[in-house]
């Protein structure tokens, strides 16, 4: 058996851990694995790069993917489906294992359903948005590298006795900005799953500079909208319909500067929340989602994701994995809300 794997969108802590627990798995049965170089422009193309134990086994310490990745949509051009396809006969690959987040999956999904294409997906994202699993690998690291980041930004915080306003990503779910609040004992963190309270923020932040504290710090997820709406980078829309959300950190700084007369500043964290090693957390959920994607391909048990439901690795439908937004547990979130109140 001819393996093929790609990894699709955004890079993510624990994608190579996927590919070394795969290429175990599947070499540790006889068979060959190869990489279709930058996610689905490399299954258009076909340009590949082995896999086998010997160049996978020490990635386990590595972040981002070494097979690159890219926001192509073989769907945006019918052609490129059929490339897609023509490309496979090519290699002579008999199966592949796609990861990557709603997007990546989601063309999985289609070239399944339609062309009856022996795919396996594994679910990417720092933003833990997919539906299906309880967790996606990527997040944690985030999480963590968002906290540290805002423990090193209180100190300047509490020196200049200001507000700073740390944007995280997540696009449409606030899984990132709500749980890194949680764990850096943030002062108000706003998220798309509801309206921002502006007001609400702004009496709390004044209430408690009037109490005695000398510095504030407010988590804000990209994706969260203001009455006007969410705050965009630009009007250009990626291969999958999805426009650049960014800035609205600076916007809430501005605000909270002028109704509160506190000075403020704003941090946007952007790509360095996927940088770098991955956590502990993330090598390890990483490697068991490749060893079962891997099982999945030699059991021939194609159209599947494996997905995490509580500590178990299961596999799910594709068709049931994506398409649905996962997004912020809102019991979550009325928790956090215990710690912003004056």
């Amino acid at each position: 058996m001819k393996v093929a794997f790609l990894t699709g969108g955004g890079d993510c802590p624990g994608l190579n851990q996927v590919i070394r627990g795969a290429v175990r798995v599947i070499s540790n049965a006889g068979g060959e694995c190869i990489g279709l170089v930058e996610g689905w422009r490399g299954a258009i193309q076909g340009n590949t790069m082995p896999l086998t134990i010997e160049n996978t086994d020490p990635i386990i310490d590595e972040g981002g993917t070494i097979l690159g990745s890219s926001r192509t949509n073989p769907y945006k051009k019918p052609e490129d489906v059929l490339k897609v396809i023509e490309t496979r006969k090519r290699l002579g690959y008999d199966a592949l294992i796609a990861i990557g987040g709603d997007d990546t999956l989601g063309v999985a999904r289609k070239l399944f359903e339609e062309h009856n294409f022996p795919v396996i997906g594994c679910p990417k994202t720092i933003d833990n948005d997919l539906s299906s699993t309880d967790v996606t690998f990527g997040f944690d690291t985030a999480i963590n590298i968002v906290t540290e980041a805002i423990d090193r930004i209180r100190t300047t915080a509490k020196s200049h006795r200001r507000i700073l306003v740390v944007e995280t990503m997540g696009r449409h779910a606030g899984w990132i900005a709500c749980y890194s609040a949680i764990a850096s004992g943030a002062d108000y963190v706003l998220v798309p799953e509801e309206k921002a309270n502006i007001d609400e923020m702004c009496d709390l932040l004044a209430k408690r500079r009037a109490a005695g504290k000398k510095f504030g710090i407010v988590v804000v997820s990209e994706g969260a909208e203001l009455p006007e709406g969410m705050v965009t980078q630009h009007g250009k829309l990626d291969d999958f319909g999805h426009v650049q959300l960014g800035g609205i950190g600076e916007t809430i700084a501005k605000i909270i500067e002028e109704r509160t007369k506190i000075e403020t500043r704003a941090v946007i964290l952007g790509h360095l929340q996927r940088g770098g090693s991955p956590s502990a957390a993330d090598r390890i959920l990483g490697t068991r989602f490749g060893v079962h994607a891997g099982r999945l391909v030699v059991a021939k048990d194609f159209g599947k994701m494996v997905a995490l439901r509580g500590t178990e690795i299961v596999a799910v439908k594709l068709a049931d994995a994506v398409g649905t937004l996962r997004t912020l547990d809102l019991g979550v979130l009325a928790e956090t809300k215990e710690f912003f109140k004056s």
